[in-house]
């Protein structure tokens, strides 16, 4: 099956959100630290209606979780494009994988310090 471009600008971009839906699907479905992590995302939704957060804090904390999110879908499209061009173990290859999974250690740190920037001040009332 060979690839053919859309060159029409509505049908190809119904095209790639199908594509990007099929994606979002496949992470969620497969992916053991982004079901764990939407779990996360999701239990603070409910904290900040619980805890009446205001415009900001929710800005802040929906950016965070897109942040955390995405950079761990980028993570695993590394791994399966490293996993597949070379199967077995190999020192550069796990190099690369240690640096993606670090990216996503800044973010989830970062999604810590926002959550504790929103949520601590409220138990502490």
């Amino acid at each position: 099956m060979e690839f053919q471009k859309d060159t029409t600008f509505f049908s190809g971009r119904f095209k790639s959100m199908g594509f990007a839906i099929k994606g979002v699907f496949k992470l969620i479905t497969t992916e053991h630290s982004i079901m764990v992590q939407s779990s996360l995302a999701v239990l603070m939704i409910i904290a900040g209606f619980y805890f009446e957060i205001d415009r900001y804090e929710w800005i802040m904390q929906i950016l965070t979780f897109g942040l955390v999110l995405s950079i761990e879908g980028l993570n695993t499209a590394v791994e399966k494009i490293a996993d597949f061009i070379h199967p077995e173990y190999h020192d550069r290859i796990g190099f690369i994988k240690d640096i993606a999974a670090g990216a996503v250690m800044f973010a989830a740190l970062a999604a810590l310090a926002v959550g504790m920037l929103i949520y601590v001040p409220k138990f502490l009332e």
